[in-house]
């Protein structure tokens, strides 16, 4: 039986809210997967949604840690499963129904059912992730706080990588960056009666890029600090080559602070250590002692982020230049602000004016979309810019 005209159109609408469902959780996939995906589910039942999850799992993740975020968003895009779930053109169809609400979870309860009404579900309002995704972190409540943590605690799983000196040998001509290994191949043709029957390959391992994490924790950005600060020490728990730093009228080192496996004791000890809490912002020094008194420990080609909203009653002409020194030790410069989310922002203030010609890519830092942005750079997209700010 043929299918509906606009069937095909449908699947590859369903499958893009699927991949960007994934990218928003630190996902790796790109036109290539997306091509594989629709070619997987040629070669299954495309009726059957247990033989469709499989397929599109197979195809789109590359990581053992990419496996619950898979669940996750194929939940989010499918809906959950029924015993014999089939997934049909109708079920295919209405692009309108792949938007998910980004708003807060009513405190009424749910009206009754209608006799004869069947209610619509969407499968994401259920979960408390999802509602927080695009919500402003000085909107969340206790409880949204630390359903929040676990996200963070992921999304700081994704870090900058490099092409390390070391090779390791590889076998598929598919790997990255391969190069011939004679010594090897001579050692393999020992076992053949000196025949080299077997190219032998060595492929350079990835490290851990450096990554800096500068954290505003002035007045305006009090609503935002302690969340930001919720990332940051996930991350030095999460992975090596990891530094902090607060600022706010002057700089000060948290590393060793969140190193704590504790989060709650981790930030009280960050908090304790930081004398100018909620008060002025002074970027341009801050940078200036970071460059001068921590640039040795940083070395260069370390990624450096930014959290803070711009806001400087320093001399925009030293943010400038402390901005221009740091972007020329640094691989690359991502400045989060928590107001470019506002509609019609535009960086008019002294501070982020004189800064962002400096940065690689500037983005909304107010909510777990934004974290989520961050995490999907720092996997692998931060080589797709030469320069300039990006959004």
């Amino acid at each position: 039986m043929s299918e509906g005209p606009g069937h095909g159109d449908a699947v590859i609408t369903r499958l893009t809210a699927l991949a960007t469902a994934l990218r928003a959780r630190g996902v790796r996939v790109g036109s290539g997967e997306l091509v594989t995906a629709t070619r997987a589910l040629d070669a299954v039942d495309a009726g059957s949604r247990e033989a469709v999850r499989l397929a599109l799992r197979a195809v789109l993740c590359s990581r053992p840690a990419d496996l619950p975020l898979f669940d996750a968003a194929f939940t989010e895009v499918y809906g959950t499963a029924e015993p014999d779930a089939r997934i049909g053109p109708v079920d295919l169809g209405g692009g309108s129904a792949l938007a998910l609400p980004r708003v807060a979870a009513p405190d009424a309860p749910a009206a009754p059912r209608t006799s004869g009404v069947e209610p619509v579900v969407v499968p994401a309002a259920y979960s408390d992730v999802e509602l927080l995704h695009d919500k402003d972190f000085a909107e969340y409540s206790d409880a949204e706080r630390a359903a929040a943590r676990a996200v963070l605690r992921e999304l700081a799983r994704h870090g900058p990588t490099r092409i390390g000196r070391r090779t390791r040998p590889v076998r598929s001509r598919g790997a990255r960056h391969p190069r011939m290994d004679v010594p090897g191949t001579l050692r393999d043709a020992l076992r053949t009666g000196g025949e080299p029957l077997h190219l032998a390959r060595r492929a350079p391992t990835e490290t851990s890029r450096p990554l800096v994490l500068l954290v505003d924790v002035s007045g305006s950005m009090a609503p935002y600090a302690r969340m930001l600060l919720q990332y940051a020490q996930a991350a030095v728990v999460a992975r090596s080559r990891v530094e902090v730093f607060a600022f706010g009228t002057r700089l000060t080192r948290l590393t060793l602070e969140l190193r704590a496996r504790d989060p709650d004791a981790a930030l009280a000890r960050a908090a304790a250590a930081v004398d100018d809490w909620a008060g002025g912002t002074r970027i341009g020094a801050s940078l200036s002692a970071l460059n001068r008194e921590h640039g040795r420990r940083l070395g260069r080609g370390a990624v450096v982020v930014i959290l803070s909203d711009g806001w400087d009653r320093g001399d925009p002409g030293l943010l400038a230049d402390e901005m221009a020194r740091l972007r020329r030790s640094a691989h690359r410069v991502i400045w989060l602000n928590p107001l470019k989310a506002a509609p019609g922002y535009e960086p008019l203030a002294a501070g982020m004016a004189a800064a962002l010609p400096h940065t690689d890519h500037f983005i909304p830092g107010n909510s777990l979309g934004g974290i989520a942005e961050l995490a999907a750079l720092l996997s692998g997209r931060l080589d797709q810019h030469g320069g300039g700010p990006t959004s």
